[in-house]
C-alpha cells in the first residue's frame, strides 16, 4: 500500500532543519508576489524556525508540514491547518508553493491530501480559507478544487502602501466527498 501521504507528484511529510532555505525562499516569492511584506529576517532565523518546527510536538490538529517533489525531492511549498475548532468542526489552513515550481499541480494535490486527512480521519464538517482578492491564482484553485466564496472582507489587509479585500472561501466535508475521492491516495481522482 503506498503511504497516505504520497501522491503522484508530491509527499506531504514533517518540516525538517535542512528545510530552512527552502523556507527562506517561500517568504522572499511571497514578498515579490504582495502576498506578504515583513521585514528581512536572516538565514539564522529560518534556521532556527526549521530547528524548532522539526522538534514541536503536535499541537493537535494545528499543524504544519513541508510538501515534497516526488520526482526530485526537492522542498516545493508547504502546508498545514492554522485554526482548528473540533468542537465546532472547522479548521482554517493554507498552501504556499514556491514561484519556480508553481503551475504543475502540487497545491492542488496537497491541499486534497489535506482535506482529505481532516475530513475523513479527523472528522471536521468544514475547511476555511482566506485569500488576498489579487491572488487570482489562488482564487482559481481554491474553485476548482471545490471551495467556495463565503464572504469579502472588504479593505481587510493593508500591504505594499495600500488595502486589499480578504475573500474568505469554505468546503464542507459533504462537498469534498461528492467532488474527490475519500480513500486514493493522490486524492485527484475527480467524481465530475
Amino acid at each position: 500500500m503506498t503511504s497516505f501521504w504520497t501522491g503522484s507528484r508530491i509527499r506531504l511529510r514533517g518540516i525538517e532543519p535542512d528545510d530552512w532555505a527552502a523556507f527562506m525562499r517561500f517568504a522572499e516569492d511571497e514578498e515579490r508576489l504582495g502576498d506578504l511584506l515583513n521585514p528581512p529576517r536572516s538565514a539564522e532565523s529560518f534556521r532556527d524556525w526549521a530547528r524548532k518546527q522539526a522538534a514541536a510536538k503536535s499541537d493537535g490538529d494545528c499543524f504544519g508540514l513541508a510538501i515534497e517533489a516526488v520526482e526530485t525531492g526537492d522542498t516545493v511549498g508547504a502546508v498545514g491547518s492554522h485554526q482548528a475548532d473540533p468542537r465546532a468542526g472547522w479548521f482554517e489552513y493554507g498552501v504556499t508553493i514556491g514561484a519556480d515550481h508553481r503551475g504543475k499541480g502540487y497545491a492542488a494535490e496537497a491541499v486534497v491530501m489535506l482535506l482529505r486527512f481532516m475530513f475523513a480521519e479527523r472528522r471536521y464538517h468544514k475547511c476555511a480559507a482566506r485569500i488576498f482578492a489579487h491572488n487570482e491564482a489562488s482564487l482559481a484553485l481554491h474553485r476548482r478544487l471545490g471551495f467556495v466564496e463565503e464572504g469579502r472582507l472588504r479593505d481587510h489587509v493593508f500591504q505594499a502602501g495600500r488595502h486589499h479585500d480578504l475573500v474568505m472561501m469554505g468546503m464542507l466535508a459533504e462537498e469534498f466527498a461528492q467532488l474527490h475521492s475519500t480513500s486514493e491516495p493522490d486524492g485527484l481522482e475527480s467524481r465530475r
